[in-house]
């Protein structure tokens, strides 16, 4: 076999004779269009490839259009500062730091001392005064029945003065008893005037008893409440946040004890204002939340702020001053939930919520 090799090796390098072509290659070069014909398969492969690629686009666009989505999102509700409306030292804090509490439930006690005893001198007061009353009262029916009886006493004097006028001057009754009751009819008349301005007197000194009762009522209603308010309870269902008030603290009124997270919360969205052409009322959300990053929620637009954030700013823009840059505004969009969360969420959580325009 090696004898055989070398022959053809010599026959190959032999002077005179023509190279032979080695085995396997082309004589001439084939044009592109034969190797597309022998690499069908690869080309199919291509165009199918590419086709599904664009189809795969289009099908995401037309359904990525459908929504509007941001990042600039958080979770928010109205936070209430719980504050005292009567200044007072504090017994008593029955709650403590990111507690929930129902809505009623006690938060902070005050000492109620001084309240208790200007609630008792309020209704002393009233009570008094209701005693003045129903004896200013019957003050006021024995005027009117003196008035009754100075009426009668004037017509009978009256009745009796006229009689004698007309027997004296028949000639038998005397002037001097003539004259005499004359003047019982002018007594009369004095004690019927008296009697009538009496009645007057002590009818107004009842109106103003009655009216220092309306204030001494209104002033124990002031004290009750007052009494009230040193229990303060939770306006709603929530949960307790920086938590200050402290057992044996003094409490002014207006001064911050904690502050209070109600459980009604909702997501504030900063959509850009190209993104609220098709976006209504009522619309369906899917809600993600950083903190649940395994869990959609579901809720609905329900109200978009009419104007953009920066128009509600401590500074708003001032565009008709220096140089404009055009700038894509935010518009916050409040967005609800279907059903109260049963995970807990508090203001400022980060959210993405997608919004279902068509």
């Amino acid at each position: 076999m090696d004898q055989r090799v070398d022959n053809e090796r010599r026959a190959d390098s032999a002077p005179g004779q023509e190279a032979r072509p080695a085995s396997g290659r082309a004589v001439k070069k084939r044009s592109l269009f034969e190797k597309i014909r022998q690499r069908r398969g690869l080309a199919i492969a291509l165009i199918v490839g590419s086709a599904v690629i664009i189809l795969a686009i289009v099908l995401w666009w037309l359904h990525a259009r459908n929504y509007e989505s941001t990042d600039d999102a958080f979770i928010d509700t109205r936070t209430v500062q719980i504050s005292p409306q009567v200044a007072a030292a504090v017994v008593d804090v029955p709650v403590t730091d990111n507690q929930s509490v129902e809505a009623g439930a006690e938060l902070v006690r005050l000492d109620d001392r001084d309240y208790i005893a200007q609630r008792d001198q309020a209704q002393a007061n009233v009570d008094n005064l209701i005693a003045q009353i129903a004896s200013q009262e019957a003050k006021t029916d024995q005027a009117d029945k003196q008035v009754t009886q100075a009426q009668a006493a004037l017509a009978f004097a009256q009745q009796e003065a006229d009689r004698y006028q007309m027997l004296t001057k028949q000639g038998t009754a005397t002037v001097e008893q003539a004259q005499q009751y004359s003047s019982n009819l002018l007594q009369a008349k004095a004690s019927f005037a008296g009697a009538q301005a009496n009645a007057v007197a002590t009818k107004k000194q009842e109106a103003v008893l009655k009216a220092q009762l309306e204030s001494a009522r209104a002033q124990l209603a002031q004290a009750a409440s007052n009494l009230s308010r040193t229990i303060i309870s939770a306006p709603v269902a929530g949960r307790v946040t920086q938590l200050t008030a402290a057992k044996g603290g003094y409490a002014a009124v207006g001064q911050a004890l904690m502050m209070f997270v109600p459980r009604d919360v909702w997501i504030t969205a900063n959509f850009k204002e190209t993104q609220l052409d098709l976006m209504r009322p009522g619309q369906p959300v899917d809600i993600e939340i950083d903190a649940y990053p395994d869990r959609t929620f579901e809720g609905r637009v329900d109200s978009v702020q009419a104007g953009s954030g920066t128009a509600f700013s401590l500074l708003p823009a001032q565009n008709a001053t220096g140089n404009y840059v055009k700038i894509v505004q935010r518009v916050p969009v409040k967005i609800v939930f279907n059903k109260p969360p049963d995970v807990l969420l508090g203001p400022g959580m980060s959210a993405v919520p997608t919004v279902k325009v068509r």
